[in-house]
C-alpha cells in the first residue's frame, strides 16, 4: 500500500492507495473505508476483474478497506456481475451525428445556441496553455457562490488551477467561450473510446443573457460527430431525492437522458456490510425526503446570499 493525492471537494488530499494489475484503488474516508478505482469515470476502460481486486484488499485476512465500490461504463445498464449494486443515475446524449442531435432539440435551446452566436461569443477549441488557466481562473473566481451553495473552486491560485485541469489532456478537448476579447466559459471534454463526457461545464454568470453554455454544449456533439462518437454523457441526470434541479432541467432541453448504470458495493467487513445494507453510500441526497432537502436548500441558500451581501 502506498499514498496517492486525489481531489475532494475541490482540495488535494493524501490516501492510501493499492495498485492492482495496473489498476489504482484509493482508499477514502475516516470511520467508512471505501475503496473505489481511481478518476473512473474518465477512464477509457471499465474494471475488467473485480474479483482480483477483492482479493487484494482482503490479503492476509486484514482488509485494508470497508466497501469495495466499482462502476460499469455507460451507456451499458444491464448488471454483468452479481454483487450488490446501486443503479446511478447518468446524464447520457445519444446521437447519430450533429445533425440527429440539433433536430431533436427544443426550439428554445436551438434559439440559445444562436443566441450566443448572435451576440458575438467565439466558441473554439483552445490548447492547454498559460491564456487558457488564466481564462478559467477569471471565470471560476467571479462569484464565491453557484447554485445557492460555496462554489469549492473560488479563488484559487493559477498553478492550482492548472493542477486541476491537468488531468487526462492527451485525450481532453478544451472548449472555451470568448466575448469581445473576454474569456467567459470553458468545457473540458474528455474522450473515452467510444464515448466522451464532459468534466466541466462553466460560464461566467454576468454573460448568462449570451447563453455561452448551450453554446459550448453544441461545440461538444460537433467535436464528438467529427470522432464518431455517438455517445455523450455530463456527470449525474438526477440527484438523489433533490426535486426541481436546474442543472437536471438544462441537461434534458439539450438533449440528455437518464440512463441508470449499476455501481457495486461490495462489503470487505462487517461494518462495510452494515453500511451496504443500509444504503448509507446514497448519502443525505438519497436518503432524505424530497421535501427535507428543499427546505434544506433554500436555507443553505438564503444562509450563503447574506453571507456574501
Amino acid at each position: 500500500m502506498h499514498s496517492i493525492e486525489v481531489s475532494l471537494k475541490g482540495k488535494w488530499v493524501a490516501v492510501p492507495a493499492v495498485t492492482v494489475d495496473g489498476n489504482l484503488l484509493a482508499i477514502t474516508g475516516k470511520r467508512i473505508r471505501i475503496a473505489a478505482v481511481k478518476d473512473e469515470e474518465w477512464l477509457e476502460t471499465e474494471l475488467v476483474d473485480p474479483e482480483r481486486c477483492i482479493s487484494e484488499l482482503k490479503q492476509e485476512g486484514y482488509p485494508i478497506a470497508d466497501v469495495f465500490t466499482f462502476m460499469q461504463k455507460p451507456p451499458v445498464a444491464h448488471p454483468k456481475y452479481r454483487y450488490p449494486l446501486e443503479r446511478v443515475s447518468v446524464a447520457v446524449a445519444q446521437f447519430r451525428d450533429f445533425k440527429t442531435w440539433w433536430g431533436k432539440l427544443p426550439q428554445e435551446t436551438r434559439k440559445n445556441v444562436r443566441r450566443a452566436e448572435k451576440r458575438d461569443v467565439i466558441i473554439q477549441v483552445t490548447p492547454f496553455g498559460e491564456e487558457l488557466i488564466r481564462g478559467i481562473a477569471e471565470v471560476q473566481n467571479e462569484t464565491p457562490v453557484r447554485q445557492g451553495r460555496r462554489y469549492p473552486h473560488y479563488g484559487k491560485t493559477l498553478e492550482e488551477v492548472r493542477r486541476d485541469h491537468y488531468g487526462f489532456v492527451d485525450r481532453s478537448d478544451f472548449i472555451t467561450a470568448h466575448w469581445h476579447n473576454e474569456f467567459v466559459g470553458f468545457l473540458k471534454l474528455v474522450y473515452r473510446g467510444q464515448l466522451a463526457s464532459v468534466l466541466q461545464l462553466n460560464a461566467k454568470m454576468s454573460h448568462y443573457d449570451k447563453r455561452p453554455s448551450n453554446a459550448l454544449l453544441a461545440k461538444a456533439v460537433q467535436l464528438c460527430d467529427a470522432k464518431r462518437i455517438s455517445f455523450l454523457t455530463y456527470g449525474k441526470f438526477n440527484y438523489g431525492n433533490k426535486a426541481g434541479c436546474s442543472l437536471t432541467e438544462f441537461k434534458t432541453r439539450n438533449g440528455f437522458q437518464e440512463v441508470l448504470v449499476p455501481r457495486y458495493y461490495v462489503p470487505l467487513t462487517g461494518l462495510g456490510a452494515f453500511y451496504t445494507k443500509l444504503g448509507l453510500y446514497r448519502g443525505l441526497l438519497g436518503i432524505l425526503p424530497g421535501r427535507v432537502i428543499t427546505a434544506g436548500l433554500k436555507a443553505r441558500s438564503a444562509w450563503y446570499s447574506l453571507k456574501t451581501s
